[in-house]
């Protein structure tokens, strides 16, 4: 069984009873109700399956066949935490599940419609999403966002969610110091997660191809937005190793180094703001991770001065990338030194690592080919530098 489809097996377009307008307008809808709402965080979080009655009836109003959809499918992905064997089902939040409509819908119909418009929609309502979470007003909103995903606060820097300026200052919140303590932080050959998050890695680009991204753009050139010619690709072959950190809404969003380093150069590429799903990066054909905005570090390994490359990748709902740690050229850090963070959505961050740098951990390696993703925690072990006889 492939462990990344949903329960119910349903493909993201279908939705028969409502058109590709129909979707559009009841996302727009549900974006504009968390504005006026902001009890409405339920809403957009909430898994579809486990919506109240009274919050499906409002969802159908604007959405025919939604309830019906809810009803019987468990839209999602299987996940297993780090040092289990049993995956646990992970269901998608209402708002990722109709972004993943609006692209998916129809094959024909997006030709007709024209696929740009439904890009300029998600991008238009992720910049929207984000400003009105860094309205102060949107304070009200995070009892409703902490009772949703049980966010433990007596971990949080800053438990008194009274003390925050406005919703997107508690998305991007800090934790209590050694919270996420490095494991064997006394071994310098250990590499380490760069975040909370589900995790997948690969040890060729062929093999991420072939088990996880099928977006037939992805190249590590496009990843970069650089030519294949380019000095910063030529250290990267396809034999180069790739770790994807998926965070989710509920997730600390700050994120790390994974390595002992020395802070390069940062560039940004402006691009879309597709859903990070792994129903849309398993799509065939379907490019997210390439065409999503992405804000670009360059760093280099201390120990062997080989380049590591840490993609930062906006996602639907997701406007910023700031980078603290990682902004300031030449610095030296440690692993787990903050880099920076994402503000209000779910994200991810790819890392590409030449192969002279890292071996996987083997629970980590056989877990992406089956393929499902492993839940860890930032400072977790992924791998370590490889033993040079």
């Amino acid at each position: 069984m492939n462990v990344t489809k949903p329960v119910g097996k349903i493909h993201p377009g279908d939705l028969p009873e409502a058109s590709h307008h129909i979707v559009a307008r009841g996302f727009a809808s549900l974006l504009e109700r968390s504005a006026d709402n902001h009890h409405a965080v339920h809403h957009i979080h909430a898994p579809i399956h486990s919506l109240s009655l009274e919050k499906l009836t409002w969802v159908q109003h604007f959405i025919p066949g939604f309830e019906k959809l809810a009803v019987e499918h468990h839209c999602g992905n299987f996940v297993v935490v780090r040092g289990t064997s049993v995956p646990f089902f992970e269901s998608m939040p209402l708002y990722a599940r109709l972004g993943m409509h609006l692209l998916f819908y129809g094959k024909e119909e997006i030709k007709v419609l024209g696929n740009r418009r439904v890009e300029e929609l998600l991008r238009e309502q992720s910049i929207k999403q984000g400003k009105i979470y860094d309205d102060p007003k949107s304070v009200h909103s995070i009892p409703s966002f902490v009772e949703t995903y049980s966010i433990q606060l007596d971990e949080l820097l800053e438990p008194d969610v009274g003390k925050y300026g406005c919703f997107n200052e508690f998305f991007f919140r800090k934790l209590k110091p050694d919270s996420r303590p490095i494991q064997n932080e006394d071994d310098p050959t250990v590499i380490c997660s760069v975040a909370d998050c589900r995790l997948t890695v690969y040890t060729s680009v062929d093999l991420a191809r072939e088990f996880w991204i099928k977006g037939q753009n992805f190249t590590i050139p496009n990843l970069f937005n650089l030519p294949p010619s380019s000095p910063k690709v030529e250290p990267f072959h396809d034999d180069a190793r790739l770790a994807i950190f998926r965070l989710g809404p509920a997730d600390y969003h700050r994120f790390h180094s994974p390595i002992d380093c020395e802070v390069g150069e940062i560039e940004h590429v402006p691009g879309q703001f597709f859903t990070v799903n792994p129903q849309a990066v398993n799509e065939p054909g379907f490019d997210v991770f390439t065409a999503n905005t992405r804000s670009i570090l360059y760093l280099k390994h201390l120990s062997t001065s080989l380049p590591v490359v840490f993609v930062a990748i906006c996602a639907l709902l997701v406007g910023s990338i700031v980078w603290t740690g990682g902004k300031e050229k030449g610095a030296t850090l440690k692993r787990g030194d903050e880099l920076g963070y994402f503000a209000y959505g779910g994200s991810t961050i790819v890392v590409i690592f030449p192969k002279e740098i890292i071996d996987f951990d083997e629970d980590l390696v056989s877990n992406s080919e089956k393929p499902i993703e492993t839940l860890v925690k930032a400072g977790y072990s992924i791998g370590r530098m490889p033993v040079r006889l």
